[in-house]
């Protein structure tokens, strides 16, 4: 058994592979930072054969309740991600496979690759809708994409900032803005024209390409948590939220979501920022306005659970900075690495053509809230 992650996303570690149905693995943690949960390998052997891994230091992961109910994800081709019985023992994670073909690739959730991103910037700069813009770079030296689709020149347009992949290790958040700029992009959607006409649509569809390449959880390259520096970001340490935040304060902002994906909980849900100080009556019933919409454009969106709203905002978060700074609605939109508990799917959990689709139908909630924004 050959086991490999020298590729884009890669992150995992041989303990022992002697016994093809007891490789034992370790998950590399983020560089200079105790997270990790992501892992990305291929292991290649005897097709038709048991296999099965043991993750030794599961237990220890950033979200060890995670683990809990979780399935790994698995490809032969790396577009069809499909499931493996999974179990955690509060220690360890195990899962066991029979493939059908030589090599694997196993994963904590479908990888979205740095080339895929550059594929999904390719061609959304074609559209007469978009222009792309790069902020600056990474402290890798990568390009930090922000595709500005709209006409930006007119002075009537909401601006409505859209951002994902703060944290590298949830790849569903790049699977949903594939989906968003499809629709946003396509000349034939009725929606998608009536929101341009009264809003600038401002994207940002991997916030993170350092941490996305090492294979981390939650960091970038300095091990910087990107959704806690909002109040004070740096060029030295997190330039990628120091540039958009820069680009914000030019542009203005009526709307902002930033894409992530939990750890633990099995649904679809929104986080709003109503409770930051400065919050008023106009920007409390935005929420529940989005919600609502969002729910009836798609049910694998929910509002019955989610998380509880902290009795005091921390303005180093994204959502809560933008809302106290720009007095808009902002939220935090969390997805599923397990699956949806509310329409299970044995073979795929959630799934990035499932992202995708969330990602088209979030564009019919912003054009349910887009004439109130201010």
């Amino acid at each position: 058994m050959k086991i490999s992650s020298n590729f884009d996303s890669g992150n995992i570690e041989v303990a022992d592979a002697a016994d093809p149905t007891n490789i034992k693995l370790r998950i590399r943690k983020d560089n200079e930072s105790d997270f990790f949960q992501w892992f990305h390998f291929q292991a290649t052997g005897p097709a038709d054969a048991e296999r099965a891994f043991t993750i030794v230091n599961a237990g220890e992961a950033a979200y060890s309740k995670g683990w809990e109910g979780y399935q790994a994800c698995a490809s032969y081709d790396r577009e069809d991600w499909f499931r493996v019985p999974t179990t955690y023992d509060g220690k360890q994670l195990r899962f066991a496979h029979v493939p059908t073909q030589e090599a694997v690739y196993y994963a904590y959730f479908a990888p979205y690759s740095r080339e895929r991103h550059r594929d999904l910037i390719a061609r959304s700069q074609m559209s007469p809708r978009a222009r792309l813009e790069v902020l600056g770079e990474t402290l890798d030296g990568d390009d930090l994409d922000l595709l500005v689709i709209g006409d930006d020149a007119a002075q009537d347009r909401k601006a409505c900032w859209l951002i994902a992949r703060q944290h590298p290790g949830e790849s569903m958040a790049e699977w949903w803005m594939e989906g968003f700029l499809e629709r946003a992009l396509d000349p034939d959607d009725a929606v998608a024209r009536a929101v341009l006409d009264r809003a600038v649509l401002y994207v940002v569809p991997n916030m993170n390409p350092d941490g996305s390449r090492r294979g981390h959880l939650r960091t970038n390259a300095t091990g910087a948590n990107l959704n806690r520096v909002w109040a004070e970001p740096s060029m030295e340490k997190s330039p990628e939220v120091f540039l958009v935040r820069q680009r914000m304060v030019e542009t203005g902002l009526d709307f902002s979501l930033d894409v992530h994906g939990d750890e633990a909980m099995p649904y679809n849900f929104v986080i709003g920022s109503a409770h930051v100080p400065s919050a008023d009556d106009r920007m409390k019933s935005l929420l529940p306005a989005f919600k609502q919409a969002y729910q009836q454009a798609n049910p694998d969106f929910q509002t019955e659970h989610g998380y509880s709203a902290p009795a005091k905002a921390n303005l180093a978060i994204c959502s809560s900075n933008l809302a106290e700074e720009f007095k808009a609605l902002t939220m935090t939109l969390e997805m599923p690495f397990k699956d949806n508990a509310d329409a299970p799917d044995a073979r795929n959990g959630w799934s990035p053509e499932r992202c995708r689709q969330l990602g088209r139908d979030a564009l019919t909630a912003l054009y349910a809230v887009v004439n109130d924004l201010r």
